[in-house]
């Protein structure tokens, strides 16, 4: 079965929007991952912290350069992702499109690679 990773994509006012009420979006969110682990779907979920907690590490110039968080002109940022091990790319949409998200939010669906199909070196 081919694994699909849902990446939830969401700007500052969606953002605000999903905090101003986080305990029903939370609750929302816990029923739709019982659902996925009812049908056996769900593989892994995560969110992540705040993006001013985080840091960029930019490869743009000859050494790494280290930049805190926020991260200046991004319209959207990834905010956290659901895998799912499904049959098709349209199941995967079907999931995707039943995500508790906030007015203004997107989820990218994006298949993950099997260990098959990844180059090889040397060969």
């Amino acid at each position: 079965m081919p694994k699909y990773m849902l990446i939830m994509r969401g700007t500052d006012e969606s953002n605000a929007a999903m905090m101003a009420d986080i305990d029903e979006m939370m609750a929302t969110t816990r029923q739709f991952i019982e659902e996925m682990v009812k049908a056996g779907v769900l593989l892994a979920a995560e969110g992540l912290d705040d993006p001013g907690q985080g840091v960029v590490v930019d490869f743009s110039g000859e050494a790494p350069v280290v930049t805190d968080g926020p991260y200046g002109e991004t319209k959207e940022l990834f905010g956290g992702f659901f895998l799912l091990d499904v049959a098709s790319k349209q199941e995967a949409v079907e999931w995707a499109k039943r995500v508790p998200a906030a007015p203004g939010s997107k989820i990218e669906v994006r298949r993950v690679p099997g260990s098959d199909e990844v180059p090889q070196v040397g060969k």
